[in-house]
């Protein structure tokens, strides 16, 4: 026996709640009621209460995406599953989508080593500051830059404070005597190391990252893992990548090569090499040198957020890191698993065209505004007409709020969000902020990273 679904819905969409239902043909019997309210994303929980006397015999219930309140008394209430459907009625087939699937975002492969590149400089309490920082922002290793010809006579106290706040340290450094000082005082891991140096291995407890002798040098670095291997200790290889132009091809070439020659070692990113050297939005790189890592059993990045365009990178790499080891385990592509990447852009901003919006428009009987977007512009209405435009401005002699300055203020925030999102291709929904995956903070409180379920993922089961 098919299961039987009861939407809830307001006046002004329950004709077309009708017709998406029909075109999608479920395979569930389904009941629409409306609650004799206008505007469906009005309507709380606590107003279904009161309303709703007659459940349909229901095996679940669907409120509007926007529908406030709390779910879970509402079902105690009426004895239903209560869920919240999509924020727009457009993507309603995609919410019942069969072939979508929940990611489990708790799980990465990529240790992210952040690295705070002027630690001499800084005293403990601003790198506890910063390596908590990063911390919360997804590091797994905090990484004591030292600078050349600079004294770091705080070193040992550094170390020995982090590791105290339960932080894991590496030293980055290529003089040997940084090396072997913060191996002595604790550090987790030693960057770098090559054939040369590697006696220090022999002195300390710590971890260490080998680099080929002279850049591209590969033989010394082979020659390096098969001292550390003939030792049984282990290692993490590094082959460096390049900045573009100046060897990114060739880098990412050797990268393969020792994989290839090597193919159960641990190795290591600079992805601060193409994020902070290249004035671009840092969450695509660090997408696509994630996916790298991924393609190549690399399971440790040192990433920098030194350039005040790379101010997000770490963040960035951590959902990155998910995404990539989420497709990886379920043998698919990068998409569709989780928005945090999709910061500048959506995958369908514009749900309504204008002829709908006009639709929409036509059966509006009261005076407050309305706001839409459509691939063609802005839109804005009450029951005194719709006006387009793809400027604001364009729009505010038809509005005739000059005498309210608040209702005149209202409208020129959501006008100027929606006129950004039109611009960038993002979804605009009105009384909300634009949503900026992982680049903003903002993001941390709505998008939860160990369960992502996106639209046109299947509805749980009774």
């Amino acid at each position: 026996m098919s299961e039987h679904i009861l939407f809830l819905t307001g006046k002004l969409a329950e004709k077309q709640l009708h017709n998406i239902l029909e075109k999608m043909q479920p395979d569930f019997t389904y009941t629409v009621h409306q609650l004799g309210l206008k505007v469906a994303a009005l309507m709380t929980t606590d107003m279904v209460a009161r309303r709703l006397h007659d459940t349909f015999g229901a095996d679940r219930i669907i409120l509007p995406g926007r529908c406030r309140g709390d779910i879970a008394a509402l079902s105690a209430h009426l004895n239903v599953p209560v869920l919240r459907g999509p924020e727009e009625l457009k993507d309603l087939p995609q919410y019942f989508g069969k072939k979508a699937q929940t990611y489990d975002l708790s799980r990465y492969q990529v240790k992210i080593f952040a690295e705070i590149t002027d630690a001499p400089n800084l005293s403990i309490a601003q790198v506890l500051e910063r390596a908590a920082y990063y911390r919360h922002n997804g590091a797994d290793v905090i990484d004591l830059g030292c600078l050349p010809s600079t004294p770091f006579p705080q070193m040992e106290e550094l170390i020995h404070a982090l590791k105290a706040a339960g932080f894991r340290v590496s030293i980055d450094s290529l003089v040997d005597e940084d090396l072997l000082r913060g191996g002595q005082a604790g550090a987790d891991y030693l960057l770098s190391l090559h054939e040369s140096s590697l006696w220090i291995a022999d002195e300390v407890a710590a971890t260490p990252i080998l680099i080929p002798e002279h850049h591209d040098d590969l033989a010394s670095l082979d020659r390096a893992i098969a001292m550390m291997q003939a030792k049984n200790k282990p290692f993490i290889v590094d082959p460096i990548l390049d900045p573009l132009h100046f060897g990114f091809t060739r880098s990412l070439a050797r990268y393969h090569e020792v994989r290839t020659r090597h193919p159960g070692i641990e190795m290591m990113l600079g992805v601060g090499n193409i994020t902070e050297l290249t004035h671009a939005d840092t969450v695509g790189m660090n997408a696509l040198l994630l996916g790298i890592c991924s393609e190549l059993d690399i399971n440790h990045i040192l990433a920098t957020e030194v350039s005040r365009h790379a101010c997000r990178a770490i963040k960035e790499a951590d959902v990155a890191r998910r995404i990539m080891f989420a497709a990886k385990q379920q043998a698919t592509l990068p998409k569709h698993i989780h928005p945090g990447l999709m910061t500048t852009h959506e995958i369908a901003p514009f749900p309504y065209s204008p002829e709908e919006i006009r639709e929409l428009a036509g059966a509006i009987t009261d005076p407050s505004f309305r706001i839409q977007t459509s691939a063609e512009g802005l839109h804005i209405f009450n029951r005194d007409g719709l006006y387009s435009a793809t400027d604001p401005f364009a729009l505010y002699p038809h509005l005739n709020v000059g005498q309210d300055g608040g209702h005149a203020f209202y409208l020129g925030v959501e006008l100027a969000r929606a006129e950004i999102a039109w611009q960038l291709g993002k979804r605009f929904t009105q009384d909300q902020a634009l949503t900026w995956g992982c680049a903003t903070d903002q993001a941390e409180a709505t998008v939860d990273l160990h369960t992502f379920k996106p639209a046109g993922t299947t509805l749980p089961k009774k």
